[in-house]
């Protein structure tokens, strides 16, 4: 035996029903502060910022980005040398 139920209600009619609280405003809230945080931080997304911080540590971010891009892909460090 199958039976189907359907319920047509909004969201915030079925977490009236089911006694769940409102969130509505705790949730504006979060969104509102992560969209100023990601504003606040555009500047550092600028490919221009990006590589004067790369290239700040002489090198040292491209070669660990290197091993992290080597290690994830399964390769040995020094295995791309004898190409």
């Amino acid at each position: 035996m199958k039976v189907n139920i359907e319920i047509d209600c909004t969201p915030q009619e079925a977490r009236a029903f089911l006694g769940l609280p409102d969130v509505t405003a705790l949730n504006e809230t979060l969104m509102a502060e992560m969209v100023r945080r990601a504003e606040a931080n555009m500047e550092q997304l600028d490919p221009d910022v990006l590589m004067r911080q790369w290239t700040a540590f002489g090198g040292q971010m491209t070669n660990q980005f290197m091993d992290l891009m080597r290690t994830a892909s399964g390769t040995a460090a020094g295995s791309d040398k004898d190409r």
